[in-house]
């Protein structure tokens, strides 16, 4: 009696576990319903995604636009410091009163650095209207902010440089010695003032396109 009364006790004692059912032999696990608000969950998902790349292709467009017009602008400096000399009326037998971009290496070196930069801007069109088809992708973003902003340091660094040359060229300095030449070269000290002015705007957009790729890339993490 002592037995039973502690068999009967234990299994009171003891909870009751239900084990689930399994289909024997036929292989077929449970299937768990979805929640029911997966379907908006998704929906509204896609639609932000939508949206993004809405957005973010409106901003590859204006990239390509200002890439563009920085190219032109970047060779159009190249050319017109390549092109700009100046040579005086009178001259002696002996000698002969001409103005060139090589007779100053900052000149010659601002005409390499920008005809780098005019063809490198030309040469990452293609990867902007990449962005263009895929606003999502991030590899040819990433590739253009790097590249944009060394870019941008050459540019900045080569009209600076000739900005200081020919701000001696037009006011000179009298504690060196140094006399203005553009009295004498006018034409010669405009045309390079206007290859200058054009460099800094060449690198002013260049610094709004990696302005641009930055917050676009930003906004994909």
């Amino acid at each position: 009696m002592d037995i039973e009364k502690a068999g009967s006790r234990r299994e009171e004692e003891e909870p009751i576990v239900h084990k689930p059912k399994m289909d024997k032999g036929k292989g077929k696990a449970h299937v768990f319903a979805p929640p029911m608000n997966y379907n908006r969950f998704m929906d509204k998902h896609k639609q932000e995604k939508v949206s993004m790349a809405g957005w973010k292709r409106g901003v590859a467009i204006f990239d390509f636009v200002l890439r563009l017009i920085a190219a032109i602008t970047a060779m159009a400096a190249a050319a017109k410091m390549a092109t700009t000399e100046e040579t005086l009326p009178f001259f002696t037998q002996f000698l002969q009163f001409q103005a060139d971009y090589t007779d100053l290496p900052t000149f010659s070196a601002f005409v390499v650095v920008n005809s780098i930069v005019g063809g490198y801007l030309t040469l990452s069109l293609p990867f902007s209207v990449v962005c263009i088809l895929r606003p999502l992708a991030v590899p040819p973003r990433l590739f253009l902010i790097l590249c944009d902003t060394a870019m941008m340091g050459l540019t900045m660094m080569a009209a600076s440089a000739s900005a200081a040359i020919v701000y001696l060229a037009h006011n000179g300095n009298s504690s060196s010695n140094w006399l203005p030449v553009c009295q004498q070269f006018g034409d010669f000290c405009q045309g390079t003032s206007g290859a200058v002015v054009a460099s800094f705007i060449a690198g002013a957009l260049l610094m709004i396109l990696v302005i641009l790729s930055a917050f676009a890339l930003k906004r994909s993490t």
